[in-house]
């Protein structure tokens, strides 16, 4: 992610209303969930495309070249346009991923789903003083990947009592 959302603290003020996702020109855009093309086309010379879904959110995309029409009934992870060439308000090229709630803009990053509902976050460990599960000949597996300088996954703490 190039920039997080940053919400004004009133609706006129400075901030940044979505999230900015690095891609470079061309790149597919897909819809993030399932709904209904409200708009595409340009806004201020920008390329937008708006999918309105079924709980009334709206999620916008910009800068895009549009591949959907308004009506299209899209489906998460459908393809709904390429990254247009910039200008981006970030360096090397990205997506501006919106969404809203009538007027109210809101995180985007709050329709992924949450990873602490799901056994919290993965967090990498450092090999060194980590003991390292024995292998088939009992010594190679340690260093290999002492040498390879490999880190671990755990899967970091539990939410709750389960």
């Amino acid at each position: 992610m190039e920039r997080g959302f940053d919400p004004p603290a009133v609706p006129w003020a400075a901030g940044h209303r979505g999230v900015d996702l690095r891609a470079g020109p061309g790149a597919p855009v897909r819809a993030a969930a399932p709904g209904r093309v409200s708009y595409a086309g340009e806004v201020a010379g920008r390329g937008v495309v708006a999918i309105e879904l079924a709980d009334g959110l709206r999620i916008t995309y910009q800068p895009v070249r549009p591949s959907v029409a308004v009506g299209d009934e899209v489906g998460a992870g459908q393809v709904v346009g390429a990254l247009a060439e910039g200008p981006w308000h970030c360096p090397g090229g990205c997506l501006h991923w919106g969404l809203l709630r009538g007027e109210l803009y809101l995180d985007p990053l709050s329709l992924l789903p949450d990873p602490m509902l799901h056994g919290g976050p993965s967090r990498l460990l450092p090999v060194f003083g980590v003991p390292v599960p024995e292998g088939p000949d009992g010594v190679a597996a340690r260093r290999t990947a002492a040498r390879a300088g490999r880190a671990r996954v755990s899967p970091g703490p539990r939410a709750g009592p389960w």
